[in-house]
């Protein structure tokens, strides 16, 4: 080795180069960032923002460090709320983030870019190509004017150093990041604590309480200065946005008896687990494990009863009366089809909303929020699986209530009634319920008949001022009748055990013999003799011992036991002792057996 290699600052030796001091040698490993992780909680956004430079941050995390710092965390400049830019990113059905255009999906390795104006995300080949060369200066998407100054680089991947963990500043400075609430919980000994392996002991470690924390709405977030300011005034204020509330009870049907809880198909894996750690309680029984109220009744099958919900129109453009549909839902077939539809009109999601497109002869569709076609969510904020079971799901007749997808598994909140039989949607839509057509006064076709001669545009939108749905009424709610009578039927069997176990009811004991004991503690079937049991016998045997004591010759017929089939005949005391001798004469056949 030379002295010139041996001094270099490009050697890679465990000194490093004579020449090169350890302030300028570089051996932090390089860590990167995802491109869509945030750069404060390094974890997967779900509001995501953008300073001016580029780095993403989730709004619910940023917020709290402008608040208290005031510094971009990651370079330590100033940075101002009001200097925040939303972020509109793409996802396919599978939910991958992709470019708006050629829906190509993004990976660690693609050069992302962000306008400010419009707040959309693309990949940079689709600007260079359909926007910079081609000379179009419009968005692709929103087609608003941008210019070059308002292109914003996401991610670079020729450039990975700006997001290389190792450079944020306040990783390097230890700041933490944390929330007071979150830090309290950290501080907090019976959260650090694993509950399940303590067995009886776990008793002693009671959760706080979690105190309620303001709400951010990252819809609310437009892409201005006074809306973001607006929210992280919201913030310090005391009082919480208050959210609809969504049904997700997750409580099983009976919470007194732990026995008597909805079961899955599969156990609990305790026994395993003990079986296989020393940290767990001791398990010897595999038991199944318990589901939720929801899981539970979503089962196919399952709650066979039918629904009943009431459509009430707004008055139609011609005419002055308002129309009502009767809807009839199949939970027996299509059970999260109708648990959707059922909460959300609950809810009053789908009041005052717009039926946004009518095709004569086809079908009206409606349940959009943005009466555009392209918006609505389910209950559950995601996309539903398609049901393709029951009678009604071949798309036969006139009236057919249907969900309406994008593809694939992608129900949400829009659905459809149909005109007449569609038998080319067969297994492409899940068919939940029907319009009762033959309802009282023919209500709902008249309503049906009136809905399909609304003129419409040449995109076949209502003309103004359109088809919109006053409310949704839900008259029998099916879900809600099959847990009253699962309750009912578990209170029932309570009821009976209990009785059992003290001995039945007053009306339903008998005696060792059979006998059933009255109330005012006699026996049913008269006197000693009579009735069933053993005391049937007892008379007849009277008879016979009343023979005896009359010595001498003669008959005695035992009558009133059983049928006159057996003959006991008394003969003189011929015999030596002077006993009398008793012959039986059978008579024919086995009669039936009742004096066996």
């Amino acid at each position: 080795i030379t002295h010139s290699e041996w001094a270099s600052e490009d050697a890679f030796s465990a000194s490093v180069g004579s020449g090169t001091s350890k302030t300028n040698a570089s051996n932090a490993p390089f860590k990167r960032l995802p491109f869509n992780f945030c750069a404060i909680s390094l974890q997967p956004f779900n509001h995501p923002v953008c300073s001016p430079e580029g780095t993403i941050f989730d709004i619910t995390n940023i917020l709290p460090w402008l608040k208290k710092h005031g510094t971009n965390p990651v370079t330590g400049a100033p940075l101002k709320s009001t200097d925040l830019i939303k972020l509109n990113f793409t996802k396919n059905e599978d939910g991958e983030i992709v470019d708006p255009v050629t829906y190509k999906v993004f990976t660690n390795n693609t050069h992302i870019v962000a306008l400010k104006n419009t707040s959309n995300v693309f990949a940079y080949d689709t600007i260079e190509r359909l926007n910079i060369k081609a000379k179009n200066w419009r968005d692709l998407v929103s087609e608003e004017d941008f210019s070059r100054k308002d292109i914003i680089t996401i991610q670079d991947p020729q450039n990975v150093e700006s997001r290389n963990l190792s450079t944020f500043k306040y990783l390097q400075d230890g700041a933490s990041t944390l929330t007071p609430e979150q830090q309290r919980e950290r501080n907090d000994p019976s959260r650090n604590v694993n509950t399940t392996a303590l067995g009886n002991g776990a008793t002693l470690f009671k959760a706080p309480k979690k105190e309620q924390q303001p709400d951010i709405n990252p819809d609310a977030l437009a892409n201005n200065r006074a809306s973001i300011a607006k929210t992280l005034s919201s913030l310090s204020s005391t009082k919480s946005t208050t959210k609809p509330s969504t049904p997700t009870n997750t409580t099983p049907i009976n919470t007194t008896s732990s026995s008597s809880q909805p079961r899955a198909l599969h156990t609990t894996g305790l026994a395993a687990a003990s079986l296989t750690s020393t940290g767990l309680t001791p398990h010897t029984t595999a038991d199944l494990a318990s589901q939720s109220q929801e899981t539970y009744l979503l089962h196919p099958r399952r709650v066979r009863q039918k629904g009943y919900c009431l459509l009430t129109l707004h008055p139609l453009p011609s005419s002055t009366t308002s129309h009502t549909l009767t809807l009839e839902l199949h939970p027996e077939f299509a059970p999260r089809a109708c648990w959707n539809f059922l909460h959300l009109a609950k809810t009053g999601y789908y009041n005052n909303l717009l039926f946004h497109r009518n095709i004569p002869r086809f079908m009206i569709q409606g349940g959009d929020p943005t009466a555009t076609g392209k918006g609505g969510a389910s209950i559950w904020n995601k996309n539903f699986d398609d049901e393709f079971d029951g009678p009604l799901a071949k798309f036969d007749k006139r009236g057919l209530l249907a969900m309406a997808n994008k593809g694939k598994n992608t129900n949400g909140s829009q659905f459809f009634i149909t005109y007449r039989p569609t038998s080319h949607l067969v297994r492409k839509h899940t068919v939940f319920g029907q319009v009762v057509l033959d309802d009282e006064g023919g209500k709902s076709e008249a309503a049906l008949q009136a809905l399909e001669k609304v003129e419409v545009d040449e995109k076949s939108r209502p003309k103004a001022p359109g088809i919109r749905i006053k409310e949704i009424t839900v008259l029998v709610d099916p879900f809600q009748r099959f847990l009253d009578g699962e309750r009912e039927r578990e209170r029932v069997e309570m009821e009976e055990d209990r009785v059992r176990k003290m001995g039945g009811r007053e009306d339903e004991r008998v005696t060792w013999t059979g006998k059933r004991v009255r109330l005012d503690g006699g026996f049913e079937g008269g006197d000693l003799g009579g009735g069933g049991g053993v005391g049937r016998y007892l008379k007849g045997g009277g008879e016979v011992e009343k023979g005896l004591a009359g010595g001498g010759g003669g008959k005695v017929e035992k009558g009133k036991v059983g049928k006159e089939e057996i003959l006991e005949e008394w003969e003189g005391a011929d015999d030596e002792g002077g006993r009398a001798k008793k012959k039986m004469k059978v008579g024919g056949g086995f009669g039936d057996f009742e004096s066996w």
